[in-house]
């Protein structure tokens, strides 16, 4: 179907930070798959489980134990807010699986008139109906029919007005603690914990979708830990990075917002398969080591060091620069979309967003010198987007 307006690029195979093209050309990837290759390109561990699992057994479905989720999913739950994990096949399933989780919570507690799914203006929550209706961006809604009854919609950043939509038909209230495709705006941790309390005090579920922010995208290991434990979620979904380039998803919970998810209540074909796991497992063992994290906050604080200066320099061009660790979005003065035609014109790749901004979504792995080619192809082409303004003009 004609849903993408591809770049005329092709890729044969990566290594680290760099694609290589079908013609032999090598790119910088800042882009990472939009935030999935994480520990970069052909890592050789990921490889290695997924030979060694290939070799043994791909498929069983969810009829049998697969032992392989058991141990993901204590992973996970050491080290995050969570008692348990469902594994789907993309953030946008375990998004669904989220919603499912809250209104079952309040349905086995006696309050089945709670299904309102409270969401913000600039969200991106997956390409399902419930997920496009959950984040109400018109883009994304149009000719989709009539939304769906349970899903209201709040301005980002507004915590004054979200207190005035929860009310006794709200179930859970979802948000990114850094937006992605809405242009890497971020609450902050003082709001987060405001919600936290609001949640506590409404017997309201929070969800958090750190889909693309999870899984060290922004120097800890979930971005909600930035809050010190004054904003842990009820329910979270990931993808992206679980999986290191491999299609793999959870929706984490703690066992008492999940206490309606029974025998028959959900359920996956093809999530949480054997190969799958293998290969998640492999990329949770290596994404949680703190020595990676420390890297992710080192190579953050030189991009944003780098950039303020490169918004110095062409403020004709950049006019903001925003994220959180390696979700980093600038903001420019020139359409987006030409800039990142400019970026690949230097052989760098970066994603589009939100609010005319483009983003920056390395591997967690780039090295400082890396970062530093990162910027000097960033600065050819502010070069170039100023000169071509000027030509306009």
């Amino acid at each position: 179907m004609g849903v993408y307006a591809r770049a005329p690029l092709a890729f044969e195979r990566g290594e680290g930070v760099r694609l290589f093209t079908t013609e032999g050309e090598a790119y910088l990837d800042c882009m990472a798959g939009i935030a999935v290759t994480a520990l970069g390109h052909s890592h050789p561990k990921l490889v290695q489980a997924l030979k060694d699992q290939g070799e043994k057994l791909w498929h069983t479905s969810n009829i049998f134990k697969i032992p392989q989720q058991e141990t993901l999913a204590a992973l996970l739950t050491e080290t995050t807010f969570a008692d348990v994990v469902f594994f789907t096949n993309s953030g946008a399933e375990a998004i669904e699986c989220a919603i499912k989780t809250a209104r079952k919570h309040h349905w086995a507690n006696g309050h089945p008139e709670r299904i309102d799914i409270v969401g913000f203006d600039g969200s991106f929550h997956g390409r399902t109906i419930a997920a496009i209706f959950a984040a109400n961006n018109p883009t994304y809604v149009e000719g989709f029919g009539p939304p769906p009854p349970g899903f209201v919609g709040a301005k980002f950043g507004d915590v004054e007005g979200l207190k005035k939509l929860v009310g006794p038909t709200t179930a859970a209230i979802l948000l990114e603690p850094v937006q992605g495709e809405g242009g890497a705006r971020s609450w902050t941790e003082a709001q987060l914990k405001e919600i936290r309390q609001l949640c506590d005090e409404t017997g309201t579920l929070l969800i958090y979708d750190e889909i693309q922010c999870g899984l060290g995208r922004t120097g800890k290991l979930f971005a909600y830990e930035w809050a010190d434990g004054a904003a842990n979620p009820d329910i979270m979904a990931v993808a992206k990075a679980l999986g290191g380039g491999f299609p793999v998803g959870a929706c984490l919970a703690t066992i008492d917002a999940a206490k309606g998810m029974t025998p028959g209540s959900h359920g996956s074909t093809y999530g949480g398969n054997p190969l799958a796991m293998a290969v998640g497992l492999a990329s949770v063992e290596e994404l949680v080591k703190p020595e990676l994290m420390e890297h992710v906050r080192e190579v953050a604080g030189y991009f944003t060091q780098q950039l303020s200066g490169l918004k110095d320099r062409y403020p004709d061009v950049v006019v903001d620069i925003r994220g959180k660790g390696l979700l980093i979005g600038i903001k420019l003065a020139t359409p987006n979309r030409e800039f990142m035609q400019h970026a690949r014109d230097e052989k760098l790749l970066i994603a589009g967003g939100g609010d005319n901004c483009v983003r920056l979504l390395p591997p967690l792995v780039i090295s400082i010198e890396e970062a530093s080619e990162a910027i000097s192809k960033l600065e050819r082409a502010c070069e170039t987007a100023r000169a071509k303004a000027k030509a306009a003009a």
